[in-house]
C-alpha cells in the first residue's frame, strides 16, 4: 500500500480541478498533487463523448481568464476543442507529474490536524488541505425502470456512449429530454431506422447562436489579446442581463416569445408536434436549452414523440402507461446526472467529532458561499452548493472559489493556525437568506419541477443571482464566517 503526505490534494481533473492547481501553483504553493479516478485528465469533458456534444456558453467565456484560447474554432466549443484546451492547460503549466491517475478516492477523513485520502486500490495521501474538484456532473442519472434489466438489446447512458454499437438501422428509444439529448438526437436521427423520443416534459430550446470563428478574427486574437479580453468582457456583460429576467418571471415574456416564435416557424402544418414539444411552464424555470436542429430531426419521418409516461422495459421494447409497448432494440438515457449525489456519492467523509457528511447533508448539501462545510475543515468544495449557474459560465464560479480558497489559506498560515472551519450558526444564516432569494423567482414560481429542486422544493444547486455578487462575495473570507483550529 503506497502513502504519501503533501500539502495539499486536489480530487478531480477537470475544470475545477486543474483550475485550482494552476492559481495555488501560481502563488508559490506547489506543494500538491491532483487525485483523478480515470486514466487521463478533462473531467465531464473527457466522459461526454456523445456525437455532438458541446458547450451551450460562448467559448471565449467559457475558458480560463489566465489562460486565453485565441484559436477557438466556433463561439460554442465542442467537446473534442474543450477537451483539446484543457490537455493544454495541463501542459502549458506544467501540471501532468502532479497528477495520479487511477486514483478513485473513497475515503476522506480528520484525524485532528490533516485529512487522511484512501483510494479504492488502497493508496493513502495525508494532506493539510483538500480540495474537491469532481464537480456535480459526473454520475450519471439512469431512472429505476422496472424490467430495464430484461432488456435484451443494448442500453447506455449519453455520458457513457457505447461507440462500438453501431446505430445504423436501429429502432433506437431516446429517454429524457436534457442537454445532451438535445445534442445527440439530430446527430443520430439520420442514421437510424426509428427513433421514438420519450418525453416527460417539453424543454425550452431557443435558437443557438453558433457559428465558426473566422480565421481573421483568430489572428487578431492572437496578435491583440486585448481583443479577446474585451470580446469575453461583453459576452460575460450581456450574459448577465438574463438574472433580471430569472429574478423577475414577468421579464422572460419577452424570451419566451422568441422561443414560441421558433416553435411555430419549426412546426408550420405540424399541429400535433407543436402541442407535444411546447412548454408548459415559464421559461428558465428549467434549463434553457440551445439547438438549430433538434425540432428539425423531430418533423422527419422516421422520429416519434411520445409524451405517455414510460413504466416499464420488456426484453424487446419500452411500455408506456397507455400500455403501448414500443418495440426497440437500443435505449439511449439522456436523463442528466446526480447533480445533488454529486460530490459525496460513494465517499465517506468524515469530519471534526467522528461527523459523516452524509449525516449532515440528510437532507441536501449545503455550505457556506458553496465552498466550505461547517465541521469539515481545510475541505473546500468546488462547484459546491447553491453555485450552479443558468446563464454563465461555471468556468468565472471556479475562479471566484479560488480566490477565496487562497485567502483562506492566508489567513490559517497568518494566525499560525491549523485549520480553518466555517461556524455552523454563520452558515445556516447564509442559507436560509440563499433560499429567501429564491422566493418569486422563475425557478420556484414558473411552474415547473426541475433538477434544480430537491424533494423538500429548496434550490440547493443554483446561485440565485448575478455572478459579480458571488466574485465579491468570495474576494476574501469573512473572519466572522469562520473559527480557526490550533
Amino acid at each position: 500500500m503506497s502513502e504519501q503526505t503533501v500539502d495539499i490534494a486536489i480530487v478531480g481533473s477537470g475544470f475545477a480541478g486543474l483550475g485550482a492547481a494552476v492559481r495555488l501553483a501560481g502563488a508559490g504553493r506547489d506543494d500538491f498533487l491532483i487525485l483523478e479516478k480515470g486514466e487521463s485528465l478533462g473531467g465531464t469533458w473527457r466522459d461526454n463523448t456523445y456525437p455532438g456534444c458541446a458547450c451551450d456558453v460562448q467559448s471565449h467565456l467559457y475558458s480560463f481568464s489566465f489562460a486565453p484560447n485565441p484559436n477557438w474554432t466556433r463561439l460554442f466549443a465542442r467537446q473534442p476543442e474543450i477537451r483539446a484546451y484543457l490537455e493544454d492547460v495541463a501542459d502549458r503549466y506544467r501540471l501532468r507529474d502532479r497528477i495520479r491517475f487511477g486514483a478513485d478516492v473513497r475515503t476522506v477523513e480528520w484525524n485532528g490536524s490533516r485529512w487522511t485520502v484512501g483510494t479504492a486500490d488502497g493508496a493513502v495521501v495525508h494532506a493539510r488541505v483538500v480540495i474537491w474538484g469532481t464537480g456535480p456532473l459526473h454520475i450519471p442519472s439512469v431512472p429505476e425502470i422496472d424490467g430495464l434489466d430484461s432488456f435484451e438489446g443494448t442500453a447506455f447512458h449519453s455520458s457513457r456512449w457505447d461507440h462500438g454499437h453501431d446505430l445504423r438501422g436501429k429502432r433506437v428509444a431516446v429517454i429524457g429530454t436534457g442537454a445532451s439529448a438535445i445534442q445527440f438526437v439530430p446527430q443520430i436521427q439520420p442514421q437510424v431506422a426509428s427513433l421514438t423520443l420519450f418525453q416527460r416534459t417539453a424543454p425550452w430550446v431557443l435558437p443557438k447562436p453558433d457559428r465558426d470563428i473566422p480565421a481573421v478574427m483568430r489572428r487578431i486574437y492572437r496578435a491583440a489579446p486585448v481583443v479577446q479580453k474585451a470580446t469575453r468582457a461583453m459576452v460575460w456583460a450581456r450574459n448577465e442581463l438574463l438574472v433580471g429576467g430569472f429574478r423577475n418571471p414577468k421579464r422572460m415574456k419577452v424570451i419566451e416569445k422568441v422561443a414560441r416564435g421558433y416553435l411555430d416557424r419549426r412546426f408550420a402544418g405540424r399541429p400535433d408536434l407543436k402541442a407535444k414539444l411546447t412548454p408548459d411552464f415559464t421559461i428558465g424555470c428549467k434549463r434553457i436549452l440551445m439547438s438549430n436542429d433538434y425540432y428539425s430531426s423531430l418533423a422527419q419521418p422516421n422520429a416519434d414523440v411520445v409524451t405517455e409516461k414510460v413504466v416499464k422495459i420488456t426484453p424487446t421494447g419500452v411500455v408506456t402507461a397507455d400500455g403501448v409497448e414500443h418495440e426497440v432494440d437500443t435505449i439511449i438515457f439522456g436523463t442528466g446526472f446526480k447533480v445533488g449525489e454529486g460530490m459525496a456519492e460513494g465517499v465517506a467523509f468524515t469530519g471534526r467529532d467522528g461527523v459523516k457528511l452524509d449525516d449532515v447533508w440528510v437532507k441536501g448539501p449545503e455550505g457556506l458561499l458553496g465552498t466550505t462545510v461547517a465541521g469539515f475543515p481545510n475541505l473546500f468544495t468546488m462547484i459546491g452548493p447553491n453555485t450552479g449557474l443558468g446563464h454563465s459560465s461555471m468556468i468565472y464560479m471556479i475562479e471566484s472559489q479560488t480566490s477565496f480558497i487562497l485567502d483562506a489559506l492566508r489567513v490559517i498560515d497568518d494566525a499560525g493556525a491549523t485549520a480553518i472551519d466555517t461556524r455552523r450558526d454563520r452558515q445556516d444564516a447564509f442559507n436560509a437568506r440563499i433560499q429567501r432569494r429564491f422566493d418569486g423567482t422563475v425557478w420556484t414560481s414558473g411552474g415547473c419541477a426541475s433538477w434544480y429542486l430537491d424533494a423538500d422544493g429548496r434550490n440547493r444547486t443554483l446561485w440565485p443571482g448575478y455572478t459579480f455578487d458571488y466574485r465579491r462575495r468570495t474576494r476574501k473570507v469573512n473572519p466572522a464566517d469562520h473559527e480557526l483550529v490550533a
